[in-house]
């Protein structure tokens, strides 16, 4: 009996901590991490300070949890997503794709939940910082490990410097990002879509930039149906991580 009386109270502490996160990460992704403070979401949420803080025992542990549970919403919206289509040049642009879909559909309601985070922090030497550039670090090596399997493909030319490819591929999703948060400027995501895919097109081999003719326009509404087939089982547990 009291194992079982145990195992419920866990239970109700896992719902509650997740109805914390819940909350948090939309609020930090609108007004910031810095706006998360113990008494702040006790009120919000009608908890006791000492019950919430047993959770998570500092505002900073607070942060560090709604990092990670921001990169579990991503892992699922992007990773996971990117990841159901076939390899090469066709899970690279999928990828991007996810990304401008999880921008465009707000996954947060303050933007891309990392994007505004970064500006928030990327000064700011400590834990939280440390967890940005690991977070960072990982979405970027996964993009790199990507593009070495669409050269690996025959899709992206072998003399391709990745690591610029990669960088101009994201800079153009940010930029996006950007114009749509602060100018409301819903033609940015076009713009970056036509963008990545010229900048793809320039490093592709006759084979790829066939596959790019192939993939089209028609990604664009696959990686969206692939992102509601998941939407009724996305569990926390996709963190942005880069595997082996």
């Amino acid at each position: 009996m009291d194992e079982a009386k145990g195992a419920r109270r866990n239970g109700d502490g896992r719902r509650t901590r997740d109805e914390i996160l819940t909350y948090a990460v939309q609020l930090a992704s609108r007004e910031g991490l810095e706006a998360l403070t113990i008494g702040r979401l006790a009120e919000a949420l009608h908890l006791s300070k000492s019950g919430l803080f047993a959770h998570f025992g500092s505002k900073e542990g607070l942060q560090l949890a709604v990092l990670e549970r921001a990169s579990e919403v991503f892992g699922e919206r992007v990773l996971r997503v990117g990841r159901s289509f076939s390899g090469g040049l066709e899970r690279l642009i999928a990828f991007l794709e996810a990304w401008l879909a999880y921008v465009e559909a707000r996954d947060f309601q303050g933007g891309c939940f990392f994007a505004s985070a970064s500006a928030e922090f990327d000064g700011r030497p400590g834990p939280v910082r440390d967890a940005l550039v690991r977070l960072a670090g990982s979405w970027i090596a996964a993009l790199e490990a990507e593009s070495r399997k669409a050269i690996a493909h025959g899709d992206l030319s072998s003399d391709v410097d990745i690591a610029q490819l990669v960088f101009e591929m994201h800079a153009l999703v940010q930029e996006a990002n950007w114009a749509m948060q602060l100018l409301g400027d819903a033609r940015s995501l076009g713009r970056a879509r036509a963008a990545v895919r010229a900048r793809v097109a320039h490093a592709a081999t006759p084979k790829g930039r066939a596959s790019l003719v192939r993939i089209g326009t028609s990604i664009v509404s696959d990686v969206r149906a692939a992102r509601r087939a998941g939407q009724a089982s996305i569990a926390p547990h996709a963190a942005v991580q880069v595997q082996g």
